[in-house]
C-alpha cells in the first residue's frame, strides 16, 4: 500500500509542477518581482554604452565592450576583463560567460567558468 501512496504523491507533485509553467511565452523580465528596478538597470547599462541581453543562466545582464580587448597580456592585472591563456590577449567583453583558460595575476593558467 505505501507504494500506491508514493505513486499518488508523485503524480500530484507533477501536476503541481506543471501548473507552475505557463505557455512558454513568459520571459525572466516579465516574471521579475521589481520591474521598475530592472528597467532602471537596463537604462543605466545602455546609458553607459553597454548592451542589455540574455545571460546563460536565465534573466538578463549588461554586456560591456572593453577598451583593451585583444591587447597582449601576461596576467589578469594587464586587463580590464580576463587574460585569455590561449591567445595571450585581453577578453573583448564583460561578463565573459562560459569556461575559459585564463592567466592569473601571476601568469598561471587556470580554468574560469562563469555561468
Amino acid at each position: 500500500m505505501p507504494a500506491l501512496y508514493r505513486a499518488i504523491a508523485l503524480i500530484f507533485g507533477l501536476f503541481l509542477l506543471a501548473a507552475c509553467f505557463e505557455d512558454g511565452q513568459s520571459t525572466p523580465e516579465s516574471d521579475f518581482i521589481f520591474p521598475d528596478l530592472l528597467s532602471e538597470q537596463r537604462m543605466a547599462c545602455e546609458r553607459e554604452g553597454g548592451r542589455w541581453g540574455p545571460s546563460p543562466a536565465g534573466g538578463s545582464t549588461c554586456y560591456r565592450n572593453l577598451s583593451d580587448a585583444g591587447k597582449q597580456c601576461r596576467g589578469e592585472n594587464d586587463c580590464q576583463g580576463v587574460c585569455l591563456a590561449r591567445s595571450g590577449t585581453c577578453s573583448p567583453i564583460t561578463p565573459f560567460f562560459g569556461c575559459h583558460e585564463v592567466l592569473s595575476s601571476t601568469g598561471v593558467v587556470q580554468t574560469l567558468c562563469l555561468e
